[in-house]
């Protein structure tokens, strides 16, 4: 489970509540079902007028992934599986690898993989891997911005909400408390709607995009790997060339590893 979510959402709500009782304003205010109808239903009303059924019946999915942790093979991992197949590749030729293919469990690696294997042309597996990235890539962006729509939404709806309220308020003008509590139940609507908007979607909509660019990352090193692979690229360039898709830091502890491998077999 993505922790840092579902946090995120409990410390939100905890800054409001608190928020409000320091500043001696009752959370119970903030139970307002007109408020809730106006926001909530609001955003999702707009947001089937601004994308299609295919897209909004994707919503789901998209909860799904902000809750889950993303699991995907580590930039160091893959640049040592990559450069042990271009050993065996080396040694025994790319035929040698239709074995490991059944094995790997990424479907994009896999049918990279039996691409080279089946003896394509480099341009050609460059060109289908990189199509599938984009398509990767849009469907990922759509999904972002719904929650990132919705978060410009839900706002603009929480100034409507207390328009609504305040037209309600004015009809109580004889009535004083009356009046008091309109007011105060007008402003609930703007609360959830800049909570929601800036709290919640374009919060959502920024991880996605986090996730997507990391999943993305860890494509382009398959696709480099696999293409280096078919070149007969020797390990250790292979480990050169993808090491560009590694901050600096982490490429500095991984030259003082294979130093300390040296020594140790060297020793």
């Amino acid at each position: 489970m993505e922790k840092s979510t579902l946090l995120g959402i409990v410390l939100g709500i905890i800054a409001v509540v608190v928020g409000m009782i320091l500043k001696h304003a009752s959370p119970s205010a903030l139970l307002n079902p007109a408020a809730f109808m106006i926001i909530i239903v609001g955003t999702v009303a707009a947001l089937m007028n601004a994308f299609p059924l295919s897209e909004i019946k994707r919503i789901p999915a998209l909860f799904k992934i902000l809750f889950t942790e993303q699991k995907l093979p580590s930039k160091r991992e893959l640049i040592d599986q990559f450069m042990n197949w271009a050993s065996i590749a080396r040694r025994e030729g790319l035929l040698a690898l239709e074995n490991t293919s059944d094995e790997i469990e990424d479907p994009f690696l896999k049918n990279g993989m039996k691409m080279i294997i089946d003896g394509g042309e480099p341009e050609f597996v460059r060109d289908v891997l990189n199509e599938e990235i984009y398509a990767i890539e849009e469907r990922h962006q759509s999904g972002a911005l719904i929650f990132s729509q919705a978060g410009s939404y839900a706002p603009t709806l929480g100034v409507l909400g207390a328009v609504v309220g305040l037209i309600a308020a004015l009809g109580n003008l004889s009535d004083i408390d009356a009046l008091g509590v309109s007011i105060a139940a007008a402003f609930v609507a703007t609360l959830l709607g800049i909570f929601t908007g800036y709290v919640l979607w374009h919060p959502f909509a920024t991880k996605l995009k986090r996730k997507s660019k990391r999943e993305i990352e860890i494509k382009k090193i398959m696709v480099e790997g696999l293409l280096s692979i078919q070149a007969g690229v020797s390990p250790a360039a292979i480990e050169q060339k993808l090491l560009v898709y590694i901050p600096l830091q982490e490429r500095a502890a991984v030259k003082e590893e294979k130093k300390e491998e040296e020594a140790a077999v060297n020793g």
